[in-house]
């Protein structure tokens, strides 16, 4: 894949469509290709991670080992949260056909953030407000079940 494919799928990728050219060419020539055959592992659950992965090519299964998988095609991103720290990995990734993913060490995701402050912002604003609908949520879950719970109670009580 030229640098310039390199660049357009990365521009495209959850979280790095946030990143300058430059950061992206930055990670483009620091990050490392994998290929993996049909039935090999990315990563296994449960093991230290090593960074987060961009799928170029190909199509991976992502999930608990004891459950349902969600499929990674091209341009997915696959484990953010070990774009910034390592950690065990809470699923297991393996490809379903032969695939082609680009590595993005902790170390180099945080090279770029300290030399594209732009960037770190971008990335830090769309996380937070994740973060925030992520917390929104939970709070009008818990207000439904607590809605059901008193209901419940109070239908027990006729």
């Amino acid at each position: 894949m030229s640098l310039d494919d390199t660049l357009a799928l990365l521009s495209e990728a959850e979280l790095f469509e946030l990143v300058e050219r430059d950061a992206l060419r930055l990670m483009a020539f620091a990050a490392e290709t994998r290929r993996l055959r049909a039935g090999e592992y990315l990563f296994r659950e449960g093991e230290r991670s090593d960074g987060g992965y961009v799928v170029m090519s190909g199509a991976l299964a992502v999930g608990k080992e004891s459950g349902a998988a969600a499929i990674a095609g091209r341009g997915a991103l696959i484990g953010r949260i070990a774009l910034f720290v390592r950690m065990k990995r809470p699923v297991s990734a393996v490809a379903r056909e032969r695939s082609e993913v680009l590595r993005i060490s902790p170390t180099m995701m945080k090279r770029m953030l300290e030399e594209f402050p732009a960037a770190a912002i971008a990335i830090r604003d769309a996380l937070a407000d994740e973060l925030a609908g992520l917390s929104a949520d939970l709070e009008e879950a818990r207000r439904l079940l607590a809605g059901d719970v008193s209901s419940r109670g109070a239908g027990a009580k006729s």
